[in-house]
């Protein structure tokens, strides 16, 4: 529906398809963007949230690489920033030729993102968000005595620094991306579930953190009016008794009904279950807001709730 306003939170499939190459990740998002302008040409004010996590990931271990009294590696937040800007300047690239070939004239903008968190969330005293490259256990326990970070075993792989995911709060810019939304101009903002930030004294600090993208992108809904938020994963519904003999379809499902099914174990606590924890949360801020979870490339269905998983209030 026209003047509808949108929150698409973008999975990490969606920029990345197996190699790392910067021209890899372009030909991914110009694969996205094509099925973004379908929704775009529909006339809804879109909002775009992406992943970060095997970007973010790679300009760690590069600063980490590179390390020297000339070169100092930046913290986690900055590297953070860093992915912001260069995966929206790929999206932005690709949505343009998109938008040209499609005869639209809306604008395209960015927005580096710093979302605000609780210092005292309970997050910083437990570290669980694996980032970075896997270690053996003697270079794990060097990086740990030489720095004051957390490394856990991650599976069997291997040793993996860990991080806090605290909530989010606020997002800081998102009275500049609401007026960008109000001039038709499509907004790409809160990568990475955006720059973990906290205030003190009237300074804003970042925080060697990572915040979950679907919580992110749902907070960014509410603040901004969203009438709708579309999580895009790699499946094209969400499903109860997933690859079990048993296995359902959920195509149009309340949040009582889907807070049931959470309750009951149904969604990995790893993938699905932050997607529907944000579904609830966004589709209980106020009447009539939806959340759609599907694929890309059902995305445009799905924004007429004509495909993947439809969840809505009684």
């Amino acid at each position: 529906m026209a003047n509808e306003r949108i929150v698409i939170a973008l999975g990490g499939n969606a920029i990345q398809s197996g190699s790392a190459t910067a021209e890899a990740q372009q030909q991914a998002l110009n694969h996205t963007a094509k099925q973004l302008i379908e929704i775009i040409k529909q006339g809804y004010q879109v909002a775009i949230t992406h992943g970060n996590g095997p970007q973010v990931g790679n300009i760690l271990l590069q600063q980490i690489q590179s390390h020297s009294e000339q070169t100092p590696a930046m913290p986690l937040d900055t590297c953070g920033a860093m992915s912001q800007g260069m995966i929206g300047y790929w999206l932005e690239n690709a949505l343009y030729g998109q938008l040209h070939e499609a005869g639209l004239n809306n604008q395209v903008a960015t927005v580096v993102t710093r979302v605000e968190v609780d210092p005292d969330d309970k997050a910083f005293q437990q570290p669980t968000k694996p980032i970075g490259p896997f270690y053996s256990e003697n270079e794990a326990k060097k990086q740990m005595e030489k720095n004051d970070i957390t490394f856990k075993e991650d599976a069997g792989r291997g040793w993996r620094r860990v991080v806090p995911s605290p909530q989010p709060l606020r997002i800081l810019e998102h009275e500049v991306i609401k007026a960008l939304m109000d001039k038709e101009t499509i907004v790409i903002s809160t990568g990475g579930g955006g720059i973990p930030v906290y205030s003190k004294n009237e300074q804003i600090i970042g925080v060697e953190a990572v915040i979950d993208k679907d919580f992110a992108s749902e907070k960014l809904g509410e603040l901004i009016q969203a009438d709708k938020l579309v999580i895009l994963t790699e499946v094209e519904h969400v499903y109860v008794n997933y690859q079990k003999p048993e296995q359902k379809v959920l195509e149009q499902v309340t949040t009582t009904e889907l807070r049931r099914y959470a309750e009951e174990g149904q969604f990995a606590a790893g993938s699905m279950l932050p997607k529907i924890e944000a579904a609830i949360t966004f589709v209980e801020s106020k009447p009539g807001r939806k959340c759609m979870i599907t694929s890309l490339s059902k995305a445009a269905e799905a924004v007429g709730e004509n495909a993947g998983t439809v969840i809505q209030n009684e």
